[in-house]
């Protein structure tokens, strides 16, 4: 009589490993997703959508539209009665070939979100002006559109001339109480990266 004897692999082969590792990243995904880390990475900061510079009868008006998400971190500090600060810069550059490019106009504009936990309130602040918002949805749609007339000299921007602008909005994290600022990190510093286009008064 014959023996048949089979010889077991000992080594997977190499799709079933690829397999495996294939089905190990879904896994990992699938757990980072159910746990909303993935979701909040990508939700979470500041985005502008458009601006622009414009001349009027009142001067130059600077309008801009943002799109602003807190982090879970943020909304909780919030909630808990901690004032979040965004700075919001401005600038116009003329670009020179012979030398650096000289800086126009160079502003910032602080506002301030908070939440009052007894009247449940949200408050934007703006220097000496403010306005209080049910929700805080409700407050971080006034946040996200900018108009303002900026204090710009007669001649400063000359006709039929080729001006670069840039436009940012972050979190400010040093007016955070002390302790926080000594912990901040990435759940902490959100903000935009400069929006720039081209101004041709």
């Amino acid at each position: 009589m014959t023996a048949f004897i089979t010889h077991c692999c000992a080594k997977p082969s190499l799709a079933l490993l690829r397999v495996a590792r294939w089905l190990v990243l879904c896994l990992a995904i699938g757990g980072l997703c159910a746990n909303g880390k993935i979701g909040a990475a990508q939700a979470n900061g500041i985005d502008v959508r458009k601006a622009a510079l414009t001349a009027s009868d009142e001067g130059y008006i600077l309008e801009a539209e943002f799109d602003i998400q807190l982090t879970p971190l943020l909304d909780d500090v919030l909630h808990k009665g901690v004032p979040l600060y965004f700075t919001l810069e401005f600038e116009v550059m003329r670009p020179r070939w012979y030398w650096t490019n000289e800086k126009i106009v160079a502003i910032q504009q602080q506002q301030r979100l908070s939440f009052n936990t007894l009247t449940r309130q949200y408050r934007v602040g703006v220097g000496a002006l403010y306005q209080n918002f049910p929700s805080l949805a409700d407050a971080l749609a006034f946040m996200n559109r900018v108009r303002r007339r900026e204090d710009i000299e007669a001649g400063a921007l000359r006709k039929e001339s080729t001006y670069a602008a840039a436009l940012r909005m972050r979190l400010d994290t040093t007016q955070l109480p002390k302790p926080f600022q000594l912990n901040t990190g990435r759940d902490w510093t959100i903000g935009s990266d400069w929006f720039r286009w081209t101004v041709t008064p």
